[in-house]
């Protein structure tokens, strides 16, 4: 039975030995991963809980939720604070290596501001040149 090919494996495959560096791979694929763009942005304006994330973020499971969080966690991008009171209450904010992603965000939003037509947007715009 063939195993599908990873990300990882398939720009190998597209390029020349060396050719991609490593870490901006590594970036491409932590912050390429699907709901994490949108995560970051929401945690741009400050602390979040679970529950605001899960609000903010429509269409975004918990579960998923949970595995982006611990990942940015992981890499250090996000921290996760529990305040030590009944019930406990967590939080998530961006470590100062999250908050260096706020140029990059701001890029992307600019660059889709510019560029990406939504299916309501197509009739009445038209995409610069």
């Amino acid at each position: 039975m063939a195993t599908k090919p990873t990300i990882s494996t398939e720009m190998t495959q597209l390029a020349p030995t060396g050719s991609i560096c490593p870490r901006y791979e590594h970036a491409i694929q932590l912050l390429g991963k699907r709901w994490t763009g949108l995560l970051l942005d929401a945690l741009m304006e400050g602390p979040r809980r679970f529950c605001e994330l899960t609000a903010t973020v429509e269409g975004l499971s918990d579960r998923v939720l949970s595995d982006r969080l611990r990942e940015l966690e992981v890499e250090g991008v996000v921290d996760r604070i529990v305040y030590p009171q009944i019930p406990v209450r967590v939080e998530y904010k961006l470590t100062e290596k999250g908050l260096a992603l706020e140029p990059v965000v701001e890029a992307i939003h600019e660059w889709a501001e510019k560029w990406v037509m939504l299916p309501e947007d197509s009739s009445s715009a038209e995409i610069p040149q």
